[in-house]
C-alpha cells in the first residue's frame, strides 16, 4: 500500500498547477516569464492574483493529502516521510511537463501541516518573520526549510529525517537563489522585474 501512495504522491506532484492556472486565466508560461519558476510566487510576480492563489492551494493539496492518507492509514514514519518526499519531487521534476517544475515550497508546507498545528505554525510564523523583514521569499523558503526539522526533532522526533530529506531538497533547488542573494542580485517579491 505504501509504495501505491509513493508513486501517486509523485503524480499527483507532477500535476504543474503553475501552467494549467496560467493557461486558464490567459497568462504567460511561468516558465518561460518572471523568474522561470512555475510555482505561486511566480504566477503573482507577472501579474495574476487569483490564478496564484489557486496555485498555492491546489500546491499544498498536492503534499497534504498523500501525507494525509499515510497517517490515516498508520504507516510507519518512515514511509510517511517517503510519500512527503514524493510529491515534493513530483512537483520538482513533473513527470507531465518534462521535468521542469517548481521550487517545492507551499507542495512540502502542505505535506507537514498533517503533522500538527505546531509544527506547520512555526513553519508558517518562521517564512512569515524572514519574508517580512527582508522582502525576498527564497530567503525566507531557505530559512523555514533550514529551520523545520528542529521543529520535527521537538515535536515529533520519529520523523525528523524524513522531514529534513524533503528540506534538503528544498534548499537544493534554491541554490540559485542563493547565489544571488549572496551576490546581491536577488529580486525582493515586491519589486517588479524590469
Amino acid at each position: 500500500m505504501a509504495y501505491f501512495i509513493i508513486i501517486a504522491a509523485y503524480l499527483l506532484g507532477s500535476i504543474s498547477s503553475a501552467v494549467i492556472f496560467c493557461r486558464l486565466a490567459g497568462l504567460p508560461d511561468p516558465r518561460k516569464h518572471g523568474s522561470g519558476n512555475p510555482g505561486a510566487t511566480n504566477v503573482l510576480r507577472i501579474g495574476g492574483k487569483q490564478a496564484a492563489l489557486g496555485v498555492l492551494l491546489f500546491d499544498i493539496l498536492k503534499g497534504l493529502l498523500p501525507v494525509s492518507v499515510g497517517l490515516y492509514l498508520a504507516l510507519p514514519p518512515l514511509q510517511i516521510g517517503f510519500i512527503a518526499l514524493a510529491a515534493c519531487l513530483g512537483h520538482v521534476f513533473p513527470i507531465f511537463f518534462q521535468f521542469r517544475g517548481g521550487k517545492g515550497v507551499a507542495t512540502a508546507f502542505g505535506a507537514i501541516l498533517p503533522l500538527g498545528y505546531a509544527i506547520s505554525g512555526l513553519a508558517l510564523l518562521t517564512w512569515l518573520i524572514v519574508f517580512g523583514i527582508s522582502g525576498y521569499s527564497s530567503l525566507s523558503a531557505v530559512i523555514t526549510a533550514l529551520s523545520v526539522p528542529f521543529y520535527v526533532w521537538w515535536f515529533k522526533p520519529e520523523l525528523t529525517f524524513p522531514v529534513a530529506l524533503v528540506c534538503c531538497l528544498l534548499v537544493y533547488r534554491h541554490h540559485d537563489n542563493i547565489q544571488r542573494l549572496w551576490r546581491g542580485q536577488e529580486d525582493k517579491m515586491w519589486k517588479k522585474r524590469k
